[in-house]
């Protein structure tokens, strides 16, 4: 078994996680919303990600083997306002190549994502599943997420 390192990620990573984030899309928006562009992440592509790692206050992982990127993760964390009262880290993105998954690396990435919220001074902790991902629901329920709202949508 190949020993799979979670770390943060550097602007060397750019162009796998255009990658990363291509595939994510694909399989996950690609499938259940049409009305996301899964082209995105190409056309964000290798400066946008670039940049992105540069932020100081995001939070950009990968989990890499062999020395390629197999899956990463995304977060920010929203200040309180007048309308939600405590900060919240928001994991944007995440994704774990299929063939490696059940190996314990998403739950790595969460993990180093709760740290990462904390020493941020984070109060919560939020991600955005599509309801009809049942593999996502259950895996984000394992890492102690709880549904908290609902978005409903129709079309015109």
């Amino acid at each position: 078994m190949t020993e799979v390192r979670v770390r943060t990620a550097t602007t060397l990573d750019a162009a796998e996680l255009v990658d990363s984030m291509a595939a994510l899309f694909a399989e996950d928006a690609g499938e259940r919303d049409s009305t996301m562009s899964v082209d995105y992440p190409r056309l964000f592509g290798v400066d946008g990600f670039t940049e992105l790692v540069a932020l100081p206050d995001k939070l950009v992982l990968v989990a890499e083997a062999d020395g390629q990127v197999i899956g990463h993760l995304t977060g920010r964390v929203d200040e309180p306002s007048p309308i939600r009262l405590v900060a919240v880290a928001t994991l944007a993105s995440m994704y774990v190549r299929p063939a490696h998954r059940g190996e314990g690396i998403g739950a790595r990435l969460v993990e180093m994502f709760r740290g990462w919220a904390r020493e941020q001074g984070a109060d919560r902790l939020a991600v955005t599943a599509y309801a009809s991902n049942d593999g996502a629901v259950r895996f984000y329920r394992r890492q102690g997420f709880e549904p908290m709202s609902t978005v409903l949508e129709a079309t015109l």
